[in-house]
């Protein structure tokens, strides 16, 4: 392999990454061979790593070394409670909340018939035996507030509906610390349906 192939061959691996362009590709490639191999090295040991040892866990399908993960071994959490996010950086965002200490299932995307993924590339009939197991009594919808997340959302509540469970979803309204006049209107019409 040339140097010119060895070079672009990275600039595409860096493009494959999600909002990276060819210009931050090629910054990024150029700054980590100019300024710091080591860190390319250890990146690229680290990538080799993850890889081979980081695996969906059986209960939750959310990234794990083990076969089950930490939250769902844990024993100070929430059994009866199971909130459904789309990807581990969903899950993520709600733990780094600290408001809620109920268990997971990742999705690991969302219902996107253009794109050619249905409810059986999603695990929904794992997610409903997970959430007809017995203990689990509240299945809380974390999709996002997207035309997909929202389908998804739907389409899980009528699976769980039509198994006798009323599942919840996230409420939506004005962010904290808004002014009523710079909110999108979208989001107002959302907050009056759902006020409380």
């Amino acid at each position: 392999m040339s140097d010119a192939s060895a070079l672009d061959a990275l600039i595409q691996s860096l493009r494959r990454l999600p909002g990276v362009g060819i210009k931050s590709a090629q910054r990024m490639a150029f700054h980590l061979l100019q300024h710091d191999r080591a860190a390319a090295q250890t990146l690229a040991r680290a990538l080799l790593d993850a890889t081979e040892h980081v695996h969906h866990c059986e209960r939750c399908h959310t990234f794990t070394q083990d076969v089950v993960c930490a939250t769902c071994l844990d024993t100070r959490r929430d059994h009866t409670k199971l909130c459904v996010v789309e990807t581990p950086a969903d899950q993520s965002a709600l733990e780094r909340t600290g408001a809620y200490r109920g268990l997971y299932f990742v999705l690991m995307g969302k219902l996107s018939p253009l794109d050619g993924i249905g409810p059986h590339d999603l695990g929904l009939k794992k997610l409903f035996e997970r959430a007809c197991d017995g203990i689990v009594q509240e299945v809380i919808l974390a999709t996002n507030f997207t035309a997909e997340g929202e389908a998804t959302a739907y389409v899980i509540s009528e699976g769980l509906r039509a198994k006798g469970l009323q599942p919840t979803r996230l409420a939506r309204g004005v962010p904290v610390g808004s002014e009523l006049e710079y909110v999108d209107l979208g989001t107002i019409a959302h907050a009056l349906v759902d006020r409380r």
